[in-house]
């Protein structure tokens, strides 16, 4: 291969600079894929609304030019956003990350992941850029919707589901960002520095990178926009070659965020020019730049030849490349069957899917008995994401992310509920996400009067940033209203706008106030929460969201999800994680260090008792296994699903520890009167920390074994004690594994 060709490997250049309006053009193709290319950016996401036919036909164009125009005849991997669903023109739009992990539901959430890259395949998808397996310790950042919540564990099983269902036997690339520690930066703020130490970035923010590599076999890294202690992740060698390669036996590629490596130069400013960029990020580790030919062009070719970089390096970078390459099957075969292509990629079953993924990860925080609604009550539907079909969809959908028409149906909240009453629906938007305006509260006050219920639909509104560098004017932000998803970053968690107060107002109708959130973080409820009989988080519930939270309005689904993190009573107490250190959980100024909702708390419809709590056995070497059993019951009416949470937590150790720990879920269904056996075996290995000495180890002592309904509501204890100290050189054990009798 000439050094030219070689470098071609390492690019990717987005569909549109290849396309004449939308037709693919061999001129321009010449000119930018002489050499080849490394992949493809964004055909089913482009801004041009392709279908999925003329995806497909576009892509078999690109490879059937680098089969027949270039001299080594090497096909390119086309990538796409894939977070909620494939990001593209009539791909189903599935309930956000923070939803999934609502649900609890590892199965759940393989068949998510497994129909994303099945409808990614039929169009000839090769990579998504997901999973988010970023830990969120502050809220306030705008992708934590993105995430799946504030726990490792919790982040690394789900994560692991997803990664499974996503690449199934090879045939999809699975891309797991952003390594490592984006979800707590500095003041919330989006790629702010993150300050944390060596022994909490591995025992938190590297631990689902370590389950997805050692466990998932995921095929790809995307290092974060951060820096840690001054170094920046795409220039980190030591995150990406030392870690993630050496120790942990990561044998994929490296791809860049998008302009991460140019950052390293204009935010940065750890190199001067896009030379040093793209050395620094050469060197680090990182095999391609994405999305765009810029530091890896021209600079880096310069590079070699004036000997500040060695081929080797290059080399090093094209063999991954290739080995994924060979890894897909793209050398004997790089098309897709257009014949196989339907119109509409989001078909019936996929948006059955939809919905299941939608009522299970919907969490019930409050209920003063006035769920679930009778269908013959006169409901006054009110607020600014009551009828707000993109109101109900995460950042990276097409509509999200691009602001444009998806091709699909999204069913609305008020939609939703009209679905399924008998008596009067009145609807009012009453006001909007962000403004201060009070224009629309006569006629929600109106509309309430003549019900017999209000339900309030309020929240947030997901996009991304009308600026990344400024504040923008008031009137701008006032017609977009995103205060959510990549770039939207918070200083309060309060509901925005007026929402309080239009509540307020209501609440003096005199008539009960049903609150369904639609959002992307936890918000803070305490100003409005003794003003409602309940509360419903349904995040960003996707294009069945209206359907599934009228389900769980009306008792037709009993609510089953969990939080994945907690909701604190103020903005100020933030960071507010469950598994915090014992020094963190003093009070402020008349208020407690503690959430107003905590992490893994839900309501049903329905009770469930939890008995015979058995611990097996009582001691414990560090190479062993402890058998943790407990019957759950449900003692209530209506059928349901419990999650049982297993927390481990340990007196006293050399350095140190979290108060709790979560080391294993199961989500179980009951119908009334039904008990079940929950059996977890849990490997002593994965109760190992970072000692004073950061050697990895299970250290000796007691361990207590609590059972909860969630972080803080622990209803059985025991404990069993660990014989030997024993240091461990690598660790393979995770995950506990779980049974159900």
């Amino acid at each position: 291969m000439s050094l030219e060709e070689k470098i071609a490997q390492l690019q990717a250049t987005p569909i549109d600079n290849l396309l004449e309006g939308k037709e693919f053009s061999e001129e321009k193709a010449r000119k930018i894929l002489r050499f080849g290319i490394g992949q493809i950016t964004r055909v089913a996401g482009s801004r041009l609304g392709l279908k999925p036919k003329e995806v497909a036909s576009i892509i078999n164009k690109v490879q059937k030019f680098l089969m027949e125009n270039t001299r080594l005849k090497i096909p390119a991997i086309i990538h796409e956003e894939c977070l909620s669903g494939l990001m593209g023109y009539t791909g189903t739009s599935f309930p956000q990350a923070i939803n999934l992990a609502s649900t609890w539901d590892m199965e759940l959430v393989k068949s998510v992941a497994s129909t994303i890259r099945y409808q990614g395949r039929l169009v000839g998808i090769h990579q998504c850029l997901s999973p988010v397996l970023d830990v969120c310790r502050d809220p306030r950042w705008g992708r934590c919707e993105e995430t799946f919540g504030e726990d490792p564990y919790l982040v690394a099983s789900i994560g692991l589901s997803y990664i499974n269902g996503l690449q199934g036997e090879n045939e999809l690339v699975a891309t797991a960002k952003h390594f490592a520690g984006h979800g707590f930066p500095e003041g919330g703020r989006n790629i702010a520095p993150v300050h944390v130490g060596n022994r909490e970035l591995r025992e938190v923010f590297l631990f689902p990178f370590e389950v997805a590599v050692k466990l998932g076999k995921v095929m790809s890294i995307m290092p974060a926009y951060h820096e840690i202690d001054g170094i920046p992740s795409h220039s980190n060698m030591e995150l990406l070659t030392k870690t993630l390669r050496q120790e942990w036996g990561f044998d994929g590629i490296v791809v860049s965020d998008y302009d991460g490596i140019r950052q390293l130069e204009t935010i940065h400013r750890v190199a001067s020019n896009k030379m040093e960029a793209g050395i620094l990020a050469l060197e680090a580790g990182v095999d391609m730049e994405f999305p765009n030919v810029d530091c890896y062009g021209e600079p880096l070719m310069n590079a070699v030849k004036e000997g500040l970089i060695s081929e080797a390096m290059i080399d090093r970078a094209v063999e991954r490349v290739l080995r994924i390459k060979e890894r897909l099957g793209l050398f004997n075969n790089p098309f897709v069957n257009e014949n196989n292509v339907p119109e509409k990629l989001d078909d019936q079953k996929s948006r059955e899917l939809a919905l299941e993924a939608a009522r299970k990860s919907i969490v019930l925080l409050k209920n003063d008995g006035i769920l679930p609604l009778s269908k013959n009550v006169n409901i006054a539907v009110i607020g600014p994401n009551a009828n707000e079909a993109r109101n109900l969809l995460g950042d990276y959908t097409y509509m999200g992310h691009l602001n444009l028409e998806g091709g699909i149906e999204v069913v609305t909240v008020l939609q939703g509920i009209m679905r399924k009453v008998n008596g009067k629906v009145l609807y009012a938007k009453g006001c909007d996400i962000a403004t201060e305006s009070r224009d629309g509260f006569a006629e929600a006050i109106e509309i309430a009067n003549k019900s017999d219920v209000i339900v309030a639909v309020m929240g947030e509104k997901s996009g991304l940033p009308l600026s990344w560098t400024d504040v923008p004017s008031k009137e701008q932000f006032e017609k977009y209203q995103a205060v959510t998803g990549e770039g939207n970053d918070r200083t309060s968690l309060r509901l925005p706008g007026v929402q309080e107060e239009l509540i307020k107002e209501l609440y003096k109708t005199g008539k009960p106030i049903i609150l369904v959130l639609t959002n992307g973080r936890p918000l803070v409820l305490t100003p409005i929460i003794d003003y409602v009989k309940a509360v419903i988080e349904a995040w960003f519930p996707g294009e069945e969201g209206g359907n599934a939270i009228a389900d769980v309005l009306f008792g037709d689904y009993n609510p089953s999800g969990r939080l994945p993190i907690s909701f604190p009573m103020d903005t100020g107490q933030l960071p507010l994680y469950y598994n915090r250190k014992p020094s963190s959980f003093r009070p402020y100024v008349m208020m407690r260090s503690a959430p107003l909702f905590p992490f893994g708390y839900g309501l049903s419809y329905t009770e469930f008792a939890y008995s015979n709590l058995e611990v097996m056995p009582k001691e414990v070497g560090p190479q062993g296994y402890v058998k943790i059993s407990v019957t759950v019951e449900n003692v209530g009416k209506m059928e349901g699903e419990e999650t049982v949470q297993l927390y481990i937590s340990k007196p006293y150790s050399n350095v140190a520890r979290p108060v709790k720990e979560l080391k294993g879920f199961a989500k179980v269904y009951l119908k009334p009167g039904e008990k079940r056996r929950v059996v977890f075996n849990l490997p002593v290995e994965t109760l190992s920390f970072y000692d004073r000495y950061m050697r990895l180890v299970v250290e000796k002592g007691d361990y207590d074994v609590l059972i909860g309904r969630s972080s803080e509501d622990i209803v059985l204890k025991d404990s069993f004690k660990v014989k030997d100290t024993r240091p461990l050189s690598d660790r393979r054990m995770f995950l506990s594994e779980v049974k159900i009798e």
